[in-house]
């Protein structure tokens, strides 16, 4: 109970410490937040109350029940690598950061078996079969090593496309984590530790020269960002659309955060909630000098650049041959059935954003380009295992891996096209840790999307 106590009054004293919230006239809250939240998104033909009410209602609520699932809720990843790029291995000692692993009984067997019936997994292995029968066929003189080194190279193409530095699921360190028994929410990882990550991804990663300054950044003169914005304006879309990206991600951490924040812990229980003061300290228009605004639209520009990855990959779900193998049969073709319904419902929205215009022009430029895109991005996720906290790690490498993969879905638009109705597709593949993240990081997106009607109606309401 002391301990309880403890940890409120240390509560109550961090909200003490928080900047004050300026009171006004009924509405007054909401409308320094969403005020510029509205109409519509820059770079896009969408706007924000499109989005609202196609997620809020139509969207969210298949998603959610999808994410439910076995499938979807297993996620193996590895939280014991190194931090690749300094040496700290210092980790959040409070225990909301830790992670519960799942003990292997508790996995679907469909999910951790090597062999599996009808999975993407086995979808593959019969392509790399079929591959080696296939290259055979050609000259059979090949010895067995050559077909095997040949296969390794299709292979090492394929992960070229990759803009993730993705976990080896098959190390003794990599374990199977339940999300739903690990769920997103506030744990009081925050501070030098944290700023230094996502100083580390904005300056070092996103394209950015070192003399422009960024808005609000630690330590630095603030010219109310308009330097920033003079520069991000004046850069190629792509520079800028990944700008936005990473910010989007930010916005939309700091929402979950924010709308799943510890508001009461003792012996008994532990109650977890909104908290509208960290919400405001955020995203309120006046407390962070017109930032907050501005990173809410970079998430709806993030849920465009998404939802347009689920739209764009439905021939590669939609294939009869292609199962989402738990073990339980009808369960799975329930979930497939769903899955679709969803991949259907995100083609059908009226006002997608247009990759068209990404790497357009030179060709030569256009590649270069989109390889240091890939870089700078899989760079981003590396720096995932360099997060203290393991709980903040985990949900930082699945939305990461989530983005990469839609990244990846986005730029191959040629081989996803040439997908046969039945059969192998050699050119384009998923595997399950991908595909687990993509559902996952769109839900996230989505999730944010809805939170943000929850607090528009809370801070409407305050007087």
């Amino acid at each position: 109970m002391a301990a309880g106590a403890g940890l409120l009054r240390a509560l109550g004293l961090a909200a003490l410490l928080l900047p004050a919230v300026p009171r006004g006239p009924p509405g007054g809250a909401e409308h320094r937040c969403f005020c510029q939240v509205t109409g519509h998104i820059d770079d896009c033909t969408c706007d924000v109350e499109t989005i609202d009410a196609f997620n809020n209602y139509k969207l969210f609520p298949r998603l959610n029940e999808l994410l439910e699932s076995d499938y979807f809720r297993y996620y193996k990843v590895n939280l014991k690598k190194p931090c690749p790029f300094w040496n700290d291995n210092s980790h959040c000692g409070i225990r909301d950061c830790a992670v519960k692993p799942c003990p292997t009984d508790e996995v679907p067997n469909g999910i951790r078996s090597a062999s599996y019936k009808y999975s993407e997994e086995a979808s593959n292995h019969a392509e790399e079969c079929e591959e080696a029968n296939r290259l055979g066929a050609v000259d059979e003189s090949l010895s067995k090593e050559t077909q095997r080194a040949m296969l390794q190279w299709t292979q090492h193409d394929d992960s070229s496309d990759s803009f993730c530095e993705a976990d080896d699921i098959h190390s003794p360190d990599a374990e199977y984590v339940d999300l739903l028994l690990n769920p997103e929410r506030y744990t009081g990882y925050k501070g030098p530790d944290a700023w230094k990550i996502w100083n580390s991804i904005y300056e070092e990663n996103c394209f950015k020269p070192q003399n422009v300054k960024r808005p609000l950044a630690s330590g630095r003169g603030d010219d109310g960002g308009h330097m920033f914005y003079k520069w991000l304006k004046g850069v190629c879309i792509e520079k800028r659309a990944f700008y936005k990206l990473i910010s989007g991600l930010h916005a939309s951490i700091n929402i979950h955060l924010s709308a799943r924040y510890l508001l009461q812990d003792t012996w008994s229980e532990k109650k977890w909630g909104p908290n509208v003061t960290e919400f405001q300290q955020r995203f309120d228009e006046v407390l962070t000098r017109g930032e907050g605004p501005r990173r809410l639209k970079n998430l709806y520009f993030l849920y465009l650049i998404e939802l347009r990855a689920l739209s764009k990959v439905l021939p590669f779900f939609d294939r009869p041959g292609f199962q989402l193998y738990t073990g339980n049969k009808s369960h799975d073709a329930e979930i497939k059935n769903l899955l679709l319904e969803i991949l259907h419902l995100a083609k059908s929205f009226p006002l997608h954003f247009d990759e068209n215009s990404f790497f357009a022009g030179n060709k030569k430029e256009a590649a270069k380009l989109k390889e240091e895109f890939r870089l700078h991005f899989k760079n981003i996720t590396r720096i995932m295992d360099c997060v203290g906290c393991f709980k903040c790690r985990l949900w930082g490498k699945l939305q990461t891996q989530g983005l990469g993969t839609v990244l990846k879905i986005l730029f191959s638009e040629n081989l996803i096209g040439k997908i046969p109705e039945s059969g192998p597709s050699y050119g384009f593949r998923l595997t399950r840790q991908e595909i687990v993240a993509l559902f996952n990081a769109f839900g996230r997106v989505s999730t944010s999307v809805k939170e943000l009607e929850n607090f528009r109606n809370i801070l409407r309401n305050m007087q």
